[in-house]
């Protein structure tokens, strides 16, 4: 049979295929709701299989329900077995790759076989380029267990992980070289000839973007990928920073309406197509996923993951993982991010201070081991003069214990006017910090009186309700 026209070899009338050869068909291929109307010796000189299943058949209908990358797939297929010329590209080339091992399409059956085809196709073209790779692992998807099985999840993330984690310079990208002398406009000159190739900066997060349209799984695996190959921990942090963000948008800004806790239960929950039992679990990974390194990975980030685990109510053990995150580095905290509500609908404070001082508490243990037994090298000899105390005080070891200690005093500051906070806990958070942590006492003095200033206010309140009582 002569290959077909390859401007017109397939019709399509409703629910069917047909090809329009002017030969009758002689066999009916059925895929999920679809019927191709087709011709044997086509099929069966390009597919193992399908010369199998029309030698057992009695009838001419052979029902193909489990191809990978059904209808689609399989119109491309009959396309190829008819000589109908494919243009591969990085959408379909999976599809067919899958489909091509499901049919048996090898090439003991005939030569340049759709196997063989798709496999270079892949090896040699789709997996050289960043943006083809990241487009056919995003179809591996709707392939599994197929694609996993014949490798190709594990070669696109393999080649993505290489390239992530190489100089962009190795594959040939324009970038900003001072050296090379450009035109006017802005365009590389080559031997004073204008290219109109413009160079652009690359930075180290320039694939965050593409990563990040990635499903979790894939994502995920390729992140363990670079982390493998050896990657900067906080190149990796930023883009697990990034995909978290765009999975659960507002992580570092949920903090806009601190005031109003039960706004940001519903529009964390209401605007995202995820269930929260999803993002629940979503959190706990990307939580195990960050690199443990201090300062690799942003505190309001941090903050922020740590606000939207409260409110879904993730494991108590991821709590605890991310408090520890941001212990370890409270000194890079601001006190707006620090003020996280607390979402309790009962009788609490407004915010979380009890959440604050467990932070507190890892940073002070952190801050121990590191110092070892001597107080941030404080000299408490009798002939330590007020001067030798000050340059202490001012060395670069008491740097981030003398920031914690005016965030704290100005977080004192916040809280104090809350009603409901007991003056056990603000005296223990108060206390918390060491003497030497703080050069000077003002922030504390201003936080204790506020708390004072509402302490007096209550208990008038309470006193002159109290005679109303007794004059009633």
């Amino acid at each position: 049979m002569k290959p077909v026209s390859k401007s017109e070899p397939f019709r399509k009338q409703g629910q069917a295929w047909f090809c329009t050869t002017g030969l009758p068909s002689d066999v009916t291929v059925e895929v999920e709701e679809i019927s191709f109307h087709l011709h044997k010796f086509p099929l069966l000189s390009k597919s193992n299989v399908l010369g199998k299943l029309m030698e057992d058949k009695e009838d001419s209908v052979i029902k193909l329900p489990d191809i990978p990358g059904g209808v689609k797939a399989f119109e491309l297929v009959a396309k190829f077995c008819y000589g109908v010329k494919l243009e591969l590209n990085a959408l379909n080339v999976v599809y067919l790759r899958c489909a091509a091992e499901f049919l048996q399409m090898t090439e003991e059956i005939t030569e340049n076989n759709l196997i063989g085809q798709t496999e270079i196709f892949l090896n040699q073209v789709v997996l050289r380029n960043w943006k083809d790779t990241i487009e056919a692992l995003r179809t591996c998807i709707d392939l599994q267990p197929y694609a996993e099985n014949l490798m190709i999840v594990k070669k696109c993330i393999d080649s993505l992980a290489v390239k992530a984690c190489t100089d962009p310079n190795c594959f040939g990208w324009p970038l900003v070289d001072h050296s090379l002398m450009q035109s006017p406009g802005g365009s590389v000159l080559w031997n004073g000839i204008s290219t109109g190739a413009r160079p652009r900066e690359c930075r180290s997060d320039w694939w965050y973007e593409d990563v990040s349209s990635i499903s979790f799984p894939l994502y995920k695996r390729l992140i363990l990928a670079m982390e493998s190959r050896g990657i900067r921990k906080d190149v990796l942090a930023g883009s697990i920073a990034n995909y978290a963000d765009r999975y659960i948008p507002g992580l570092t800004r949920l903090h806009n309406n601190c005031n109003k806790p039960s706004n940001q239960v519903q529009t964390l929950i209401s605007t995202q197509a995820a269930t929260e039992e999803e993002q629940k679990i979503f959190i706990e990974e990307i939580n195990k996923l960050l690199p443990m390194q201090k300062g690799v990975t942003s505190t309001k980030f941090l903050l922020g993951l740590l606000r939207t685990a409260m409110i879904l109510g993730t494991d108590k053990s991821c709590i605890f993982n991310l408090e520890k995150r941001i212990g370890m580095q409270l000194d890079q905290a601001t006190l707006e991010d620090l003020l996280i509500p607390n979402f309790s609908y009962s009788t609490e404070t407004l915010y979380h201070v009890d959440c604050v001082q467990r932070i507190l508490q890892h940073f002070l243990a952190m801050d121990h081991a590191n110092a070892g037994s001597s107080p941030c090298l404080v000299d408490d000899s009798a002939d330590a003069d007020a001067n030798d105390e000050q340059q202490s005080i001012e060395s670069p070891s008491l740097t981030p214990i003398t920031m914690v200690a005016r965030l704290i005093d100005g977080y004192l500051a916040e809280v104090a006017p809350d009603i409901n906070l007991k003056l056990s806990k603000f005296q223990s958070l108060a206390a918390a910090m060491p003497d030497y942590a703080r050069p000077i006492d003002d922030g504390l003095y201003r936080a204790i009186d506020i708390y004072l200033k509402v302490l007096n206010s209550l208990i008038r309140c309470v006193c002159i309700l109290m005679s109303l009582s007794l004059l009633g």
